[in-house]
């Protein structure tokens, strides 16, 4: 199991059960998973934190604040700042990332399609805040197929990669953890979702991306919806 072999790798070596299970519910996270919010996010934080002289790129942005909780991001800005931010400064850093993603967040490629085929339930579970993931959700029109089924860190003691909003989705969609699949795209995400439990599915549509710890590994949405019928590892 997390040994990040392909579909067809898993399928030759034999690694599933019989065809056709299907999960009790699919745990989607938000960003990155179902609309594509982090290049924008990280671009309006590199930005930010260049004016205050930290030398780092968008693409280093992306890679340092990923799958973090808010409160997890918030230390590592001051790690990188080396001090407290200045007077108002994370106020007007998250009103710049709501601005950015009001204006220009959409669903991920494919996702909508997904989302309109599954016949089983699902949700959203994210370390975003809640503002955040609401105002993604509703931007990109996703927000309808996710009513009532929306769980953040905000919701738990602590955020991924602790288990917590994932333990608490399957908790109040009625689905035993070991039945339930989640779909991640973070290290912490993974982390989460193991720790949970939970069979994970690694989205990865970058060129040579990688996700240690997921069962499966898949680049393009439309893979989704046949992966899900296939059974965790044994």
């Amino acid at each position: 199991m997390g040994d990040n072999r392909s579909r067809e790798g898993g399928r030759e070596a034999g690694s599933y059960m019989t065809s056709g299970h299907r999960p009790d519910l699919v745990i989607f996270d938000c960003d990155g998973v179902l609309v594509d919010s982090e290049a924008i996010v990280a671009g309006v934080l590199g930005g930010q934190l260049r004016q205050l002289d930290v030398e780092i790129t968008d693409e280093e942005c992306a890679r340092e604040f990923t799958g973090l909780s808010q409160d997890m991001a918030t230390k590592r800005l001051y790690a990188l700042l080396g001090m407290a931010a200045p007077g108002g400064w994370v106020d007007s850093l998250t009103r710049a990332v709501d601005a950015a993603l009001r204006a220009r967040v959409r669903p991920v490629p494919g996702v909508l399609d997904v989302i309109r085929l599954l016949d089983v339930p699902f949700c959203v579970a994210s370390n975003g805040r809640p503002e955040k993931v609401a105002l993604t959700l509703r931007t990109s029109g996703l927000a309808q197929y996710f009513e009532h089924r929306i769980f953040t860190s905000a919701d738990v003691a602590r955020g991924k990669p602790a288990p917590d909003v994932f333990l608490l989705a399957a908790e109040r969609c009625a689905a035993e953890p070991r039945r339930c699949v989640v779909v991640e795209d973070s290290p912490s995400g993974v982390a989460a979702a193991r720790a949970a439990g939970m069979r994970v599915l690694g989205f990865v549509p970058g060129r040579d991306q990688t996700l240690d710890g997921a069962d499966e590994l898949f680049t393009d949405m439309a893979e989704l919806p046949e992966l899900l019928t296939l059974p965790p590892k044994i």
